[in-house]
């Protein structure tokens, strides 16, 4: 690059006084800034542009990768999984039979859901015996717990 030194600088500067002249110096000084401005900010955006895209083409190659290995855990686990079920069929094939042996020797009654008679026994103790035994009817909140229970100020 064109090395630029202080000495060169006033030699430019002094043509340029020359040439130019004093009354159009200045103007011409901030229309060349404002244009090496312009210079600058265009290179600073290609420069920028040009790194999203280098880390754009990373990014992409980095998913391809985990993609990659994920289809492979994917794969693996699919061919445990054909193996373990494989193995469990043909481990529980023989005991078919005896459950069916076992059950058929003693059997279990199945679980039957008690309805909705515990509501109506519920209801048929009187309130005023529910109150007496302390059987709570209604849920407090934490809020209302604690103002309740709460002890009282001494005055």
């Amino acid at each position: 690059m064109i090395d630029l030194g202080l000495s060169k600088m006033a030699l430019i500067g002094a043509v340029a006084l020359i040439v130019i002249g004093p009354e159009k110096l200045p103007r011409v000084a901030r229309t060349i800034g404002t244009l090496l401005g312009k210079a600058q900010r265009y290179v600073s955006d290609v420069k920028a542009e040009v790194n999203r895209s280098m880390e754009l083409e990373e990014l992409k190659k980095m998913k391809n990768t985990v993609e990659g290995a994920a289809q492979e855990v994917e794969n693996s686990i699919q061919t445990t999984t054909s193996d373990f079920e494989k193995d469990w069929n043909t481990a529980t094939s023989g005991l078919d039979s005896a459950t069916d042996l076992s059950n058929s020797l003693h059997s279990v009654p199945e679980y039957k859901h008690p309805g909705k008679n515990w509501r109506l026994k519920r209801g048929a103790t009187p309130s005023w015996y529910k109150a007496r035994q302390g059987v709570r009817t209604k849920a407090l909140s934490g809020a209302a717990r604690v103002a309740r229970y709460r002890p009282q100020k001494l005055n």
